[in-house]
């Protein structure tokens, strides 16, 4: 049986998420003080009582989410549950490849707060956004992106599901786009909340900011193959890690091509390991004959286990 982690990117995080875990294991609690330690505040605090506002703050979010997604892939470690591959959607590669051995964790939560930093700091709040187009496919959103631009930026962002792409970009560009949308046969458009246009050209100088800081930092080659969201090859090398994270901040998410490249890796399991059950939902609108679980709580790990009779 392969099983396939999955993690969770921005947006999955919600106040009190790791609570339960670092409450219960060991391994997730020492996760958790690695995490203020790097970071020199206390996170754990953060993510377990908020304030939600504080939390929803991308320089926040970023290593919150992450450290709740590694805190939760040692829980499962502690039971005996470990991936053979991983996929991370957006921040979420960059949890996959602490657990895959790639990014030493308090290193990957120092990086991900500076590239929270630096994502925000790209683009004036207000400036940019994001919305989800549902029921036209990857082509027709292309097309309604071309068609909107003039002269702006607007383009795709992830790519989630076949019935699910995000768009990101100049405000105006991305609402001119939700309308031609709607004109053009989409079920539903709706803008996103976010605070930047995650995955677009507008990030390039983010970018080019951040390259200074991958460069710098030690990287080792994946002990699993990690699907990368650029072009959903397989990371085996230190140097497809860096390289993959680099391009990531300005190109699209290939999601719904990462998990039909873990399939086609024999991936027959997928787990998502984290906050939220996001990826969950949109896994059988990517690859229909697959199980899929959600880990974020310890009881979600005692239902998996049983699942796949390891209690």
């Amino acid at each position: 049986m392969t099983i396939a982690f999955l993690f969770p990117g921005q947006g999955s995080q919600a106040v009190g998420m790791g609570r339960a875990f670092a409450e219960a294991s060991g391994a997730a609690k020492a996760v958790y003080a690695e995490a203020n330690e790097a970071l020199g505040f206390d996170l754990a605090r953060l993510s377990f009582e908020g304030p939600e506002a504080e939390l929803a703050l991308t320089a926040n979010t970023q290593p919150a989410v992450l450290t709740a997604s590694v805190a939760a892939a040692a829980a499962c470690a502690e039971r005996g549950l470990t991936p053979h591959l991983a996929a991370g959607h957006s921040l979420g590669e960059y949890s996959a490849l602490v657990v895959a051995g790639a990014l030493r964790f308090a290193d990957a939560v120092r990086l991900v707060r500076q590239r929270g930093r630096l994502m925000q700091e790209a683009v004036p709040v207000g400036a940019g956004a994001m919305a989800a187009i549902m029921g036209l496919d990857l082509a027709g959103v292309e097309a309604v992106c071309r068609d909107a631009a003039r002269g702006e930026i607007v383009a795709v962002a992830n790519v989630n599901s076949p019935a699910q792409v995000v768009i990101a970009g100049h405000r105006a560009a991305v609402e001119r786009a939700v309308g031609l949308a709607a004109e053009r046969g989409g079920k539903k458009s709706v803008l996103l909340p976010v605070s930047a246009p995650f995955h677009c050209a507008l990030m390039q100088p983010a970018a080019d900011r951040l390259a200074a800081e991958l460069a710098a930092l030690p990287v080792a080659d994946p002990a699993i193959p990690v699907a990368r969201n650029v072009d959903a090859e397989v990371s085996r090398t230190a140097a497809d890690v860096t390289r993959a994270l680099l391009e990531q901040v300005a190109r699209p998410v290939r999601w719904s091509a990462c998990v039909e490249r873990l399939a086609r890796e024999g991936a027959g399991v997928f787990v998502e390991v984290g906050p939220g059950r996001v990826l969950t939902g949109l896994l059988k609108r990517i690859v229909g004959d697959v199980k899929g679980y959600a880990i974020e709580d310890p009881a979600g790990l005692d239902r998996t286990l049983a699942a796949l009779g390891r209690a």
